[in-house]
C-alpha cells in the first residue's frame, strides 16, 4: 500500500467510526498501516499506539484523532455529523456501483447506521430497505405483489447514481 493509499484508508475508516460504522481497532490499525507505507507526523504515532482496552477505546480516539488528521491535512469528522454521513454515504454507493457490494447490502446498512435521524439524502434507500422487506414478507406468504427485488434493485442502483452525482457537485 502506498502512502496516499494508507492515508485515504485512515481518512475513509476514521469517517466511518465517526458514525458508528467502524471500530476503534480499525482505526488504529488504519494508522499503524500508514506508518507501514512511509507516512509520519508525531501525534499519528501515538495515534497508532492506541491501546484499544475495552471501555476506554473511543476517549483515547477521540483524544488524538483530531490533531493526527490535522498534522497530516486530513478531514476530521466529529461524532455524529451529518458530513461524515454523507461521505459514507458516498462511499457505500461507489461501492454498489464497482460491484462490491449488493443493492441489499446498500440499503440495510444505511438503515441500520444512518437511520431516518440521520442525512436526508439516505431517505429513499431507507424506504427502498423497507420495501424489500416488504416484498420479501409478501412472497414468504404468498406471491400477491407483482414488485420483484429485482425492480428494487433497479431503484437502488439508480439512487446510488443520483448520490454520487448529488454529493460530488456538493
Amino acid at each position: 500500500m502506498t502512502g496516499e493509499e494508507a492515508l485515504a484508508h485512515l481518512q475513509d475508516t476514521a469517517t466511518f467510526w465517526s458514525i458508528g460504522s467502524a471500530t476503534s481497532v480499525d482505526v488504529v490499525r488504519a494508522a499503524c498501516d500508514c506508518l507501514v507505507a512511509g507516512v509520519d507526523s508525531p501525534t499519528l504515532r501515538i495515534l497508532a499506539g492506541v491501546s484499544p482496552v475495552k471501555g476506554s477505546e473511543d476517549d483515547e480516539l477521540r483524544r488524538w484523532l483530531g490533531d493526527a488528521f490535522a498534522e497530516l491535512s486530513l478531514t476530521y469528522y466529529g461524532e455524529a455529523s451529518r458530513q461524515a454521513e454523507e461521505v459514507v454515504l458516498r462511499i457505500m454507493a461507489r461501492r454498489l456501483l464497482a460491484g462490491t457490494i449488493t443493492p441489499r447490502q446498500l440499503t440495510s446498512w444505511v438503515a441500520w447506521f444512518i437511520t431516518y435521524a440521520g442525512t436526508p439524502l439516505a431517505g429513499e434507500l431507507i424506504n427502498l430497505e423497507s420495501a424489500y422487506e416488504f416484498v420479501e414478507s409478501i412472497h414468504d406468504v404468498r406471491q400477491q405483489t407483482s414488485t420483484r427485488t429485482e425492480d428494487l434493485d433497479a431503484k437502488v442502483i439508480a439512487e446510488a447514481r443520483r448520490l454520487v452525482d448529488h454529493l460530488a457537485q456538493g
